[in-house]
């Protein structure tokens, strides 16, 4: 079985194994600093959402830095009994485990977040089908992350404030902008 690293925060150098499932791939440790270091350290107080948790290594990596809320949204059974054993494991009682649709989940939402993560499985065309839900995912000036097999130049109402690749994975910082 594979392990995911926590690379800041309370947990930091915590040790979590990844679901055997098909396509499931954890951001790498060097992309997780690198944008942790773009949003700053400290997220204290943020309310965060991972829509593809899959490992959930953004989600919980953010609430290791503080994060005041965390919702990890996973449709796979064995990645989603895994994130439930992690939260557990870890005391997270700021991180929610979902089970479930993601597109369905983001139509349901009812507040806006500061920060979501959408790291979605390749070649589906997921970011295009959530594309018009971010408006009420994110707050105004709100952060999103996304990872993608191509870079990703706009989505909705968000800029691209940084950007990187590392082998296959084209990753984005955007921000929404303000209204």
């Amino acid at each position: 079985m594979s392990r995911l690293r926590i690379v800041g925060g309370q947990w930091r150098s915590r040790q979590l194994s990844v679901a055997q499932v098909p396509g499931l791939r954890p951001t790498p440790d060097r992309v997780r600093e690198t944008v942790f270091n773009w949003l700053g350290q400290d997220l204290t107080g943020w309310r965060c959402l991972d829509l593809f948790a899959g490992t959930g290594a953004m989600g919980l990596e953010a609430a290791s830095r503080g994060a005041a809320q965390v919702d990890l949204v996973e449709l796979d059974p064995r990645a989603f009994a895994v994130l439930q054993q992690h939260v557990k494991a870890l005391g997270a009682t700021q991180v929610g485990v979902f089970r479930g649709d993601a597109v369905k989940f983001a139509a349901s939402v009812r507040q806006a977040y500061d920060l979501v993560f959408l790291d979605p499985p390749y070649h589906k065309g997921w970011l295009t089908r959530v594309e018009p839900m971010i408006s009420h995912l994110l707050r105004p000036d709100g952060w999103i992350y996304v990872e993608a097999e191509t870079p990703v130049e706009s989505l909705a109402d968000c800029d691209v404030e940084r950007s990187g690749k590392v082998g296959q994975v084209c990753y984005q910082l955007m921000r929404r902008r303000a209204e």
